[in-house]
Formats: C-alpha cells, sequence, structure tokens
C-alpha cells in the first residue's frame, strides 16, 4: 500500500502490490485468469453483487477481471490522480467509451481539429448514426466560445495533438467547460500520466492508450479511461458493463510490468528525442519546420513548460521542397527507424503522415509531407547518423 504524501514516482512502482499472505508476498501480482468466479456462499455472492453494482472494484465474474486488473487499476489511479479506472482492449475502445457513455440522441459534442485520427474516422460517423453532431474547433484560437451550441456536452480534447503536437490551454479550456456546465475529457497518450496529468488541471475525464507508453514494448493493445467524478464514473462504468469491454490477465500484467519502469524510458525517450530534435533544427537545407514542444521556438513550449513535466519521443518535421513520394524514399532510406503506424515502445520508428489527417489540423497549413519519428531507447548518435545519411540519399 502506498502512503499518498509520497511522491508519484514511489506511489506508480508500488501501487497494486501483492499484499502479504503469511508473511510473504510476490514483489509482482500473479496473472489470475478465470472466466467464473466462484463464491463461499450465496450470500457471499450476493453481498459481492451489491458491493460491485455500488461501484466498489470486486468481481463476480471473469469479464470484471481479478487481482492483476485491480494492480493495474490501481497503478493508473495513481498515475492520473484519478479514483476510477476502466480498462479497455484498446486505446480506440476506451476512447469510443467516452462518447458512447456520455452522449445521448439530440446532443453535441466539441472535438479539438487536431485530435486522434480514427476519432474522426470511425467514432464520427458512429456518433452521426445514433444522432450525435459533431463540430471541431482549433486550440490555437482560445477557448471555444463561439463553438458551443446549447445541447454541448461534451468537449473532447488532445494535448499535445496527433503528428504535430499543438498544445492546448487545458486549464483555461477547463473553467470554460464548468462555465457552461460541460463535460470535459482529454487524450492523455502523449504524456501517459507522469508528463501531464490532465485531471489536476481540471478535465473530468483522461483517456490513455496503454499500447504506448505504459506497455513500452509494443507487444499490447489496450487502453485505460479515468476519472474523479463519481456521477461521471457511474456512467462509464454502466456503458463499459454493457459494452463487455474486457481486457485479458496477461494483457493487464504485461501492463503493469510496464508501468514500473515507465520514468525511466519515458526519460530516457525524451532526452534521446531532443538531441535529434535539435539535430533537424540543422537541416535547413532538407526540413522546413521541425514540430517538438520542447523546442524554445515552438508555438505551444509556454504552455508545455507551465503544464508539463517533460517531453516523450515523438517528433515530426516538415520536408522542405518535397512531396509524398520523396518522404516515402527518405523513410525507406533509414536504416534504424521500422516503418510502423504506433509509437511508445522501445525501439524507433517513423511515418509519413496520411496529408488527410494533417490538412485536418488548423495548426500548420503548409502543404509540405510530414514524416513522424518516434525516438526510441538507441543511442541518438546513431539514430542522427542514419537520419543523416538518408537525407543525403534523398537529396543526391
Amino acid at each position: 500500500m502506498t502512503a499518498r504524501d509520497d511522491h508519484l514516482l514511489t506511489r506508480v512502482v508500488h501501487a497494486g502490490s501483492p499484499p502479504f499472505d503469511q508473511g510473504a508476498a510476490p514483489v509482482n501480482v500473479p496473472v489470475v485468469r478465470t472466466s467464473t468466479v466462484r463464491f463461499a456462499s450465496d450470500a457471499d455472492r450476493v453481498e459481492l453483487s451489491h458491493r460491485r453494482e455500488a461501484g466498489e472494484p470486486v468481481s463476480t465474474y471473469g469479464r470484471h477481471g481479478m487481482a492483476t486488473h485491480r494492480a493495474l487499476e490501481a497503478a493508473i489511479a495513481e498515475l492520473e490522480g484519478a479514483d476510477e479506472v476502466l480498462l479497455a482492449p484498446s486505446g480506440l475502445s476506451a476512447v469510443s467509451l467516452v462518447f458512447i457513455a456520455l452522449l445521448s440522441p439530440g446532443d453535441h459534442v466539441l472535438v479539438q481539429d487536431s485530435v486522434y485520427g480514427p476519432v474522426r474516422e470511425r467514432v464520427e460517423p458512429l456518433l452521426t448514426r445514433l444522432g450525435v453532431s459533431v463540430s471541431y474547433f482549433s486550440a490555437g484560437d482560445g477557448v471555444p466560445t463561439a463553438s458551443v451550441r446549447p445541447n454541448t456536452r461534451l468537449i473532447y480534447a488532445e494535448s499535445p495533438s496527433s503528428f504535430l503536437y499543438e498544445v492546448v490551454d487545458l486549464p483555461a479550456l477547463a473553467a470554460f467547460a464548468r462555465e457552461h456546465r460541460i463535460v470535459l475529457a482529454a487524450d492523455n497518450t502523449w504524456g501517459a500520466g507522469l508528463l501531464y496529468r490532465p485531471l489536476a488541471l481540471g478535465a473530468d475525464i483522461s483517456v490513455q492508450a496503454i499500447t504506448k507508453y505504459l506497455g513500452g514494448h509494443s507487444d499490447l493493445m489496450q487502453g485505460a479511461v479515468s476519472t474523479a467524478n463519481p456521477a461521471l464514473a457511474s456512467k462509464l462504468r454502466a456503458a463499459h458493463d454493457a459494452l463487455g469491454l474486457s481486457v485479458s490477465a496477461d494483457d493487464a500484467y504485461l501492463a503493469l510490468r510496464g508501468i514500473r519502469t515507465l520514468a525511466v524510458r519515458l526519460a530516457q525517450h525524451g532526452r534521446n528525442a531532443f538531441e535529434v530534435a535539435q539535430y533537424l533544427q540543422s537541416e535547413r537545407n532538407a526540413i522546413s519546420r521541425v514540430f517538438h514542444p520542447a523546442l524554445p521556438d515552438d508555438p505551444g513550449h509556454t504552455l508545455w513548460r507551465r503544464d508539463f513535466t517533460g517531453a516523450n519521443g515523438l517528433v515530426s518535421f516538415a520536408l522542405r521542397n518535397a512531396d509524398q513520394s520523396k518522404a516515402r524514399a527518405f523513410v525507406d532510406a533509414l536504416r534504424l527507424f521500422g516503418i510502423g503506424a504506433s509509437w511508445g515502445g522501445y525501439e524507433s520508428l517513423t511515418l509519413v503522415a496520411p496529408l488527410s489527417r494533417v490538412r485536418e489540423h488548423s495548426y500548420w497549413r503548409g502543404d509540405e509531407p510530414v514524416v513522424r519519428l518516434h525516438i526510441g531507447l538507441e543511442d541518438p548518435a546513431d539514430l542522427i547518423a542514419d537520419l543523416r545519411q538518408a537525407f543525403h540519399r534523398v537529396h543526391q
């Protein structure tokens, strides 16, 4: 059990540790797999069912999770400063849960225009079919006063944003949402709970793709929704149960193991990425702009310094005087960067940003191709050498 006055890094390392049984306990929580929960008596079954219905994290069926899941929920609760954590089988399912749980036919949701692409591509059509209207706002314009409607029930933000890492003024957005009695949810995958804490900054709900930094090893799919609001927790819990969302005990164990080393991994990712970002700024003949909020000349740098405790491994850049074919040739020339759509693992990855995704961002209206890098835990000198030779090859 962790003490509430311990520092966050300490609490995250110890949250959900197995209790002592007859004077001993394993360091790591065991992987508890089951489909059926047995009860000592029918009275125990009834009592536990009532406690679960009241919101206690107890199990009456395997889908609800067991000790492994409770330990992971406890660790994420420490990261997010939450009282309730609901696990989902992917980051997108966690995002969808928020919309489905909180919106009804006739409602309106306001979404940051630089949000994770599948929100537009997959979630918006679903919401439209269910009678929910969706519109978008630019974080760069400040609080979206002109975009709020009488039926707006939810504002959904992502900071930093996908691909270009726009930073939103979340405290100002939270104050605006409270004034209008609108729920504010924030995607916190970039900050992973250590670098950014949306609930402490005023958001009502924080969403993470555990697939990314919490897992940290590119070997699991998972998501989480966190809140400290009891009324919202009840709605989220009901929808979570109705949708039958669950994760395997093995994946819960992998995510919990990843959390134990999250701090040291994120710190190294951040150092490596900043070094690479500084190098990219020196490639002025090849690059027109570097996107990384820790760079002093980034438009979101002041907000990032105020609200964040560090940066992760993501860096993007726009290729000068290039097209998509040249951008693809560049990533094909890289030796140490795998080509992949995810990030957050120990390895370096790259991806040419789809033009349709970047054009949705009001943050930047350039027409040059954008390449995203996830800087892993390799030696940054080797990564820089790899990038340099790729630039040389495509500019011969």
